[in-house]
């Protein structure tokens, strides 16, 4: 724009008199305009708005205007506005609440003021199911299962399977999303805890004693006795945690790439080496003076006191290590409660939130859009980003709490039957340490898929079902299958 056109003049007879192609001044100057038609023009130079602002209000647009060529004018555009940064290829502009998220299967239900997102799958035809499905001549097993995701996963990650485990067992499966994951409400945990008082404060939602909590209540939400619980990776602990918690209530244990630190196998040294160093020095004692024999001893004095003295420093030291340690925790603990943390949060899941997923595929390639669609989706919910922050917080907090034995120490205590699925190409948690695992736990069964990664329930959908199948089967089952590689 130029200038402003004005077609109609007359609003300015009160001021001027225009007559004959030429304007006056009701003081007596005249303007001439040698193109007057009927109307006039008047045209000016464009100024800058902020003129004919009061100083303080034009210095503040000046500092919000846009920079010469950015093409954003703020009073011809007021609505525009700078675009937040995406998150793993996730908008952050409209961040909605869970539930506008959900899938048309979805269900929620409220627990300890949480909105837990789940989904059930009970088999069409029980019966014909069972009939189809080979070596299906004996009695249905008839026990629910549940599935739990590991850490930044979701109900999403057992959707391949859920049909055909349930299937399998005849019965019921459900997957719910534990709190900071998938489709579950985010809740503020400090507003949380504030509701409670002193003698009956609140559970922090993004803990592991939450988590058992809420898989139990999912047993009497299945109206079940005893269910069957699936653990993938971090899911696992929560597996292995809901059964020292309830032992009666677990029928059986299947862990997938299980994230629980195996012990190293303990093997006793056989004792008696001093007592035959004593006889060697008895026996010998014909052929050596008393003074030998005095020396020798008080050498074996020595060696213990020794022994002792660097057995008292290694403790001062570890307890000097694990007061860092818990020092260390609790100081990264509340780094990611704060906005630091939750912007550091941010900008990890931004960096290695979708080279995580196919970095635990054993086939990268096989990585499609709809996983990782499936995968950020929980990314569109609001406050996801704080959630997490909390969960970590809540993590660390977990493992170093002493409350309880380390879990690594009460693995032998397991009793019921327990299944230990890995992949041989698993990056994440090596198959090794499955390997370990399985020795831990007495009776426990033990499955290595061949060219599997992390997530053996997503590559290798056949193969795990029927490995999970067998192992059933031979729980509770009554007919003999080819045994699975048992591990005592």
């Amino acid at each position: 724009m130029k200038g402003i056109v004005f077609q109609q003049p007359a609003f300015l007879s009160h001021y001027y008199n225009v007559s004959d192609g030429k304007i006056s001044r009701n003081n007596g100057n005249t303007l001439s305009f040698p193109d007057w038609l009927g109307g006039f023009s008047l045209r000016y130079p464009k100024v800058s708005s902020n003129r004919f602002l009061p100083h303080s209000r034009a210095a503040a647009a000046a500092s919000s205007s846009a920079a010469p060529g950015s093409g954003c004018d703020p009073w011809l555009e007021p609505k525009t506005q700078q675009r937040k940064k995406k998150i793993a290829g996730v908008d952050q502009d409209e961040l909605l609440d869970p539930k506008l998220l959900a899938d048309p299967d979805s269900c929620f239900c409220e627990f300890e003021g949480v909105h837990i997102h789940h989904k059930v799958y009970t088999a069409e035809s029980q019966m014909n199911a069972l009939s189809q499905l080979p070596y299906s001549t004996s009695h249905k097993i008839g026990l629910p299962i549940i599935l739990l995701h590991g850490f930044g996963a979701s109900v999403f990650s057992w959707s391949r399977v859920m049909k055909r485990l349930a299937e399998v067992t005849a019965s019921k499966v459900l997957a719910f999303d534990r709190p900071a994951f998938g489709l579950t409400s985010r809740v503020d945990s400090f507003m949380h805890s504030s509701l409670g008082t002193e003698d009956t404060k609140p559970l922090n939602l993004y803990s592991m004693a939450f988590s058992v909590l809420a898989t139990l209540q999912f047993i009497d939400l299945l109206e079940a006795e005893k269910a069957i619980l699936v653990g993938h990776s971090a899911g696992s602990l929560v597996a292995v945690e809901s059964y020292f918690e309830a032992p009666e209530r677990i029928a059986a244990l299947i862990l997938v790439a299980p994230a629980i630190f195996a012990p190293r196998p303990f093997y006793r040294v056989a004792e008696g080496n001093e007592g035959g160093r004593d006889t060697q020095t008895e026996g010998d004692g014909s052929n050596s003076n008393g003074f030998k024999k005095q020396f020798i001893k008080l050498s074996v004095i020595l060696l213990k006191l020794t022994t002792c003295i660097i057995q008292a420093i290694t403790q001062m030291l570890k307890g000097m290590a694990d007061m860092l340690n818990s020092l260390y925790k609790k100081v990264l603990s509340a780094i990611l409660r704060s906005d630091f943390g939750v912007m550091l949060i941010r900008m990890l899941i931004d960096k290695f939130g979708t080279a995580a997923v196919r970095f635990a595929w054993y086939d990268s390639k096989q990585v499609s859009e709809h996983v990782l669609d499936g995968y950020t989706k929980p990314l569109r919910a609001k406050g996801w980003d704080k959630a997490l922050a909390e969960f970590t917080a809540a993590t660390l907090a977990y493992s170093e709490s002493g409350s309880k034995p380390q879990l690594s120490k009460r693995l032998h205590e397991i009793s019921c039957p327990v299944l230990i699925v890995t992949g041989d190409s698993d990056r994440i948690v090596p198959s090794w340490n499955a390997k370990r695992l399985a020795q831990a736990i007495p009776g426990s069964c033990l499955q290595v898929i061949k060219h599997c990664g992390h997530l053996p329930h997503e590559e290798k959908v056949e193969e795990f079902v029927s490995v999970v199948e067998m192992f059933l089967k031979r729980a509770f089952g009554d007919f003999e299958e080819p045994s699975l590689q048992a591990v005592i």
